[in-house]
């Protein structure tokens, strides 16, 4: 069973996501949470497999929320999918670079929903339809990739900075295996071994890495393209 918190300063709207997980055979909710402060606490006390999250409550919002809640070891496993009202990017960006593993609008249709939870209990991440455009735009307006230094890499295998440039293109684990022709179980390996060797929890977390180190570059036009040494390791 999937355990879902469900947090945002509108009660109907909380009543609404519960009923919603509870009427899903594989979900449940756990708890509801009217601030930032009060998700983060539940989330340490319940440890949830998901948190439903919205941006703006009272106090804590909930990017900082997300932040106290992917920064406490007590909530290790817990997802944190983020839902708003607002599509602005720099929601999206906060939210990624906070440990949110997924950002969905509200009005998303109830089953991708469903779907979305799923997918973060499963421990993979979930980005709402243009959101690696925004990420790539975002880098776009920066001179110079920056964040991470290069150093970050200095432990990853040339074919784990393959895997990691792929990522940062989109592709899904089925893809890098086809690309780089090897198993879909070796590709999972790579991912799993990227995730620990540079800090992330997630795929999107990776793919903020390939920009910030320079793996992929956003072209002009905004669309992603290999950068030399990218290029030099394919």
């Amino acid at each position: 069973m999937i355990r879902v918190l469900v947090a945002d300063d509108q009660a109907l709207v909380r009543g609404s996501f519960r009923l919603l997980v509870d009427t899903a055979p594989d979900l449940v909710a756990v708890g509801e949470a009217a601030t930032g402060r009060e998700a983060a606490e539940l989330a340490a006390r319940e440890q949830p497999d998901v948190v439903l999250m919205d941006v703006r409550m009272p106090g804590l919002d909930g990017i900082e929320a997300t932040r106290l809640i992917t920064a406490d070891p007590a909530c290790a496993g817990v997802g944190v999918l983020i839902l708003t009202t607002f599509d602005l990017d720099e929601y999206v960006f906060a939210a990624l670079h906070a440990g949110a593993s997924g950002f969905l609008l509200k009005d998303t249709r109830p089953a991708d929903l469903l779907t979305a939870i799923r997918v973060l209990a499963a421990g993979d991440a979930l980005l709402a339809p243009g959101i690696t455009r925004r990420l790539i735009e975002e880098f776009t307006r920066r001179p110079e990739p920056g964040g991470r230094p290069a150093a970050t890499l200095a432990e990853t295998t040339d074919r784990e900075r393959d895997v990691l440039t792929l990522i940062g293109l989109g592709l899904s684990n089925t893809e890098i295996a086809e690309h780089l022709h090897v198993s879909l179980s070796t590709a999972k390996t790579h991912v799993g071994r990227l995730l620990q060797k540079l800090g992330a929890r997630d795929r999107a977390q990776l793919v903020i890495a390939a920009y910030e180190t320079g793996l992929v570059r956003p072209a002009a036009a905004g669309t992603p393209h290999l950068s030399r040494r990218g290029a030099e390791q394919r």
